[in-house]
């Protein structure tokens, strides 16, 4: 339940169109609700502005479809990360409305628009990494910001980044998405005096060890201003970006 749901709520039971013990009842289940198998926490939107994603590996999809539900009773843009075909196909039994994103592996329950702010821009260093870069890129919008996608303009064609300097050098803040030797965060944070979050992807040959290469890459990157999120942690990323550019947003 969100400060405006709170706030709906409040009216509602002063001027009688909802009883004091209905609204308790309501409330009951704030700030987490037990499921048995999970303890849903109702209480993070409030806390960080979004509410709680649910990360389907491990889960079985029963288990993901109860927490969507419960979720999607007070939220809207329900996130599901990760998500398998089972769980896909259990969503969609289930009667949720929905959207589903086979390349970011992401389910959006009660998808619905929100008037966008600032500006992100999500940078991929090769096709292979555009799953990580839509989890990104998708998780980042599903958060109300306004996002911009440069795709394949990795180290090896440096002109294809080039291109795009001034949509980097306009960004509140960049996430750049990078497998091999994860040399694109180091690049453009060299570019632009805007904060760049680095994700390195499980993308490449033998001795990238699924990611680690470019995760340690990015550790050492001799460019200032450059975060790192785990291997493949595209959601990681786009709530970091989020927090950044909607600050950035409230001061202008």
């Amino acid at each position: 339940m969100n400060k405006e749901a709170v706030r709906q709520l409040l009216e509602a039971v002063s001027d009688g169109r909802v009883g004091v013990e209905e609204a308790v009842e309501r409330l009951r289940a704030l700030p987490y609700e037990n499921l048995g198998f999970a303890r849903v926490d109702h209480h993070r939107a409030l806390r960080g502005g979004a509410p709680e994603a649910i990360f389907c590996p491990g889960k079985t999809p029963a288990q993901v479809v109860a927490i969507a539900q419960r979720l999607a009773e007070h939220h809207p843009n329900v996130l599901a990360t990760r998500a398998s075909d089972e769980v896909v196909a259990a969503v969609a039994a289930s009667g949720l409305p929905h959207h589903h994103h086979p390349d970011a592996r992401l389910i959006v329950v009660r998808p619905e628009p929100i008037d966008a702010v600032g500006s992100i821009v999500v940078a991929a260093a090769g096709t292979a990494d555009l799953p990580v870069a839509e989890e990104a890129a998708l998780v980042a919008e599903a958060l109300g910001n306004r996002v911009e996608r440069v795709y394949d303009c990795g180290v090896a064609g440096l002109h294809r980044l080039l291109d795009h300097l001034p949509l980097l050098a306009e960004a509140s803040v960049i996430v750049a998405v990078a497998g091999m030797e994860g040399a694109l965060p180091s690049v453009v944070a060299g570019l632009v005096d805007r904060p760049v979050i680095a994700v390195p992807t499980s993308v490449g040959y033998g001795t990238s060890l699924n990611g680690l290469a470019a995760l340690l890459a990015m550790l050492n990157s001799c460019a200032a201003g450059v975060s790192v999120v785990n291997i493949d942690n595209g959601f990681g990323a786009a709530h970091q970006a989020s927090q950044i550019n909607r600050l950035v947003a409230k001061i202008r």
